[in-house]
């Protein structure tokens, strides 16, 4: 192993040479050592240059000639974190809090640099790996070299900064895959491996982009890639760097056919109604349907079946096969960092993985049939929410209602043998903790340090393995304990890993950075009521859209609910699946519908509503819309339909809802907008069947179910009756002004 010595050897050795150089190329020896102290790191798309007091100084986009970097600032590019100072004279000299410890030399030696810091008497050597696509680092090894005098010990270092660089602010910025930039350049400052922290601070003008490793979680090889590319180039690299490093294919994901396809969320299916959901979402032109775990599994954890599911994984096959034999893709919506609170994992033997957000120690003896706990440690703080007061005593949990915050600290009026539990007794000095209960409240988190996690991750494997599924959901993946930036990305690995073949793409819930590798696209949102989906699409979906387009990644504009209208809604109606829909189009995103089969088989309107949903996706999947069209979809206040023209094509055009029809009727809902030099409504009645009086002569009209395919009307002098039902148009030889006011005075039937 080379040392410290050998090393500094080998440093003195080159500048004794660089000054026998100098003698000939006529230069003094400190202009010629000026010239190599800086140290040069290049591949074919970037030049960065570091000083050798540690600092960035430049980062070249080789193709464009653009400094990336805000030179301006002399920002150490790595530094050491101790939560205090831990070195005695050190320690003696500043105040305990944090303290970063920032490089204050470095150099190179063939594929590594040394670095050394202020105040410390370690040294770092960071492998680089340079390639053309990308350039990583690794720290190698953390060196600790005692000093010459007085009593010294190795001391701790709780983070290491790998990399940071002030990067210049540029139109656009990824929080995800934290990356800068433009239509012309992008810098991207990425993890190799799930331990690295990465992240990004705001500045002056500036993103201070920085890689860390955090002893918790692991330092020595820790890596992260630095990607200076065309902005169209970006994505090559970074699979180039994926496939490198043996990292999910998260590019692929996104580069799928399957990418672009929305999907039908299953409920309560069964071998018996597999068929008729099939029918429904084929209606709707899906070309994936979800399968919920808790349809076929009682509880999340062990997953015994149900009893829908008696023949278990030959019941489960067959609806899978259905799918796939119907032409559509079988996807898993799981929930993976959890066990349900009915599940064998937490009653009637709590596993001792469970995870414990704060752990006490009794006070004093606690015997069977107790009901007040008295520990050392205040509880203040904790949660007194509804089915999440809940301690785990060995084998036994306790549900607790209050708790003191003065000595002697108690837990009051507990239940005890909570759960189906059975009662213990414990000592004094032994420790009790607060259950892990997630915030439904019906799952309780695992501990991410243990094995538990794994053998989930293997249970659920095999399931997915045998149903013959192809993509996740992962639901849920908040649901990890501190230090979320490592737990969330990693209990989701640990998942992908024991799914084989690897999913063609996947969702989730809670992002952190690794993850962007493993979840190919965002979040679908939970659903909202029909009354507001609009409103909610606007307000979260669509912004989300905007947002995560910086992280060159799309998200799900769904869960959209599939509701009936009855005594108490509306009922989702076509004109808000077109909302839905277009919107997502404008981002090139999908959306999720929930099949229920009551809702669907109740809904006078399902048929117009999968035929919107139809269209949209066949719009999708072939590319139909211009950027141009997309553009104007992202106008969020205007209104779009989707037409199937005369001549049998797509034809996209904005409309307007008329708010008062038949002096405020609530049953039709009416849209307006001009074609063809002649003004047009799509109607129709959104609880059932009808007529409408419109005070017109027939010849200013011409009724359609499909355009190009005129309908008769009912005349009766200067008045006209058309029916009221599932979607029509109408074509008026009339302004705006004047059909909305026909509306306006019309009659229902």
């Amino acid at each position: 192993m080379k040392t410290y010595f050998y090393y500094r050897f080998q440093f003195i050795s080159y500048l004794l040479l660089v000054l026998f150089a100098s003698q000939f190329v006529g230069c003094s020896v400190t202009e010629k050592h000026s010239e190599v102290t800086d140290i040069v790191i290049e591949n074919a798309e970037m030049r960065l240059i570091l000083g050798n007091d540690g600092t960035a100084r430049s980062l070249i986009h080789k193709a464009t000639g653009q400094e990336c970097l805000d030179v301006r600032k002399r920002i150490p590019v790595f530094s050491i974190t101790q939560y205090r100072p831990y070195d005695n004279e050190v320690m003696l000299a500043y105040p305990a809090k944090e303290m970063k410890f920032a490089a204050d030399s470095i150099y190179r030696l063939g594929d590594d640099l040394i670095v050394s810091f202020e105040l410390t008497d370690y040294e770092a050597i960071i492998g680089l790996n340079i390639t053309d696509n990308y350039i990583g680092f690794t720290l190698k090894k953390l060196e600790y070299h005692m000093a010459e005098f007085g009593v010294k010990r190795k001391t701790n270092i709780d983070e290491f900064t790998l990399m940071q660089l002030p990067v210049k602010d540029r139109e656009h910025f990824g929080s995800w895959l934290n990356v800068v930039w433009d239509e012309e350049v992008a810098i991207n400052l990425l993890a190799t491996n799930p331990y690295a922290k990465i992240d990004a601070e705001n500045r002056d003008e500036y993103k201070l982009l920085s890689a860390e490793a955090v002893s918790e979680v692991k330092l020595e090889g820790v890596g992260a890639a630095l990607i200076v590319a065309n902005k169209e180039k970006l994505l090559d690299n970074i699979d180039q760097l994926e496939h490198d490093y043996g990292l999910p294919l998260g590019v692929e994901g996104r580069r799928s056919r399957e990418y672009k396809f929305s999907y039908y969320e299953l409920r309560q299916v069964t071998t018996q109604n597999i068929d008729e959901h099939i029918a429904f979402a084929k209606k709707g032109g899906f070309r994936q349907m979800v399968i919920y775990y808790p349809d076929f599994a009682v509880s999340m954890g062990h997953f015994p079946w149900r009893p829908e599911y008696p023949n278990g994984m030959v019941d489960l096959q067959e609806v899978t096969g259905k799918i796939k034999a119907a032409g559509m893709i079988p996807g898993f919506h799981i929930h993976y960092n959890k066990a349900q609170i009915n599940d064998a994992y937490v009653t009637p033997v709590p596993d001792s993985r469970l995870n414990l957000r704060k752990v006490f120690t009794l006070a004093k003896n606690l015997e069977k049939g107790q009901t007040t706990i008295t520990v050392e440690e205040n509880p203040i703080g904790i949660t007194l929410e509804d089915r999440r007061r809940i301690l785990k005593i060995g084998k036994e949990l306790v549900s607790y209602e209050k708790y003191t915050t003065e000595p002697p600290y108690q837990f009051l009026n507990c239940q005890r043998g909570a759960i189906n539990t059975r009662q213990v007794s414990r000592e004094e000095g032994d420790l009790i903790g607060l259950l892990d209960v997630d915030t439904w409240p019906i799952f309780v988190r695992f501990n991410q340090k243990t094995s538990i996690q794994e053998e989930v991750a293997s249970k659920m494997g095999e399931i997915y393995r045998q149903a013959g599924f192809q993509f996740v959901y992962f639901d849920g993946s908040e649901d990890a304990p501190r230090p979320y930036w490592f737990n969330i990305p990693w209990s989701k690995l640990v998942m992908y890993n024991n799914l084989k073949p690897a999913p063609v793409f996947s969702e989730g819930a809670v992002k952190a950075h690794f993850g962007w590798h493993i979840q190919s696209r965002g979040n679908a949102f939970d659903t909202f009521e029909p009354e507001f989906v609009k409103e909610a699409v606007r307000k979260h979906p669509a912004a989300e859209a905007q947002f995560l387009s910086n992280d060159f990644t799309s998200l799900n504009f769904g869960w959209n609910d599939y509701v009936a209208p009855d005594d108490n809604t509306i009922g989702m109606q076509p004109d808000m699946f077109e909302y839905i829909t277009s919107r997502a189009a404008a981002w090139d995103c999908p959306i999720a519908m929930l099949g229920k089969l009551d809702q669907l088989n109740a809904h006078p309107r399902t048929a117009d509503n999968l035929e919107v949903i139809r269209r949209w996706e066949e719009v999708r999947a072939t590319d139909f819309l211009t950027e141009k069209q997309k553009e104007s979809l992202k106008n969020l206040d205007q209104e779009h339909t989707l037409l199937i023209n005369e001549e049998g094509d797509f034809e996209l055009v904005p409309y307007e809802q008329i708010q008062n029809i038949a002096n405020g009727s609530k049953n039709v809902r009416a849209f307006i907008f001009e074609r063809n030099n002649k003004t047009w409504v799509v109607y129709w009645h959104s609880r059932g069947e009808g007529n409408m009086e419109l005070d017109v002569e027939s010849s200013k009209l011409q009724l359609f179910e499909e355009l190009g395919k005129e309908l008769p009307l009912n005349e009766n002098e200067n008045e006209t009756t058309v029916p009221v039902g599932n979607r029509r148009y109408l074509a008026f030889d009339l302004s705006f002004d004047e059909v909305i006011d026909l509306f306006g005075k019309a009659k229902i039937q």
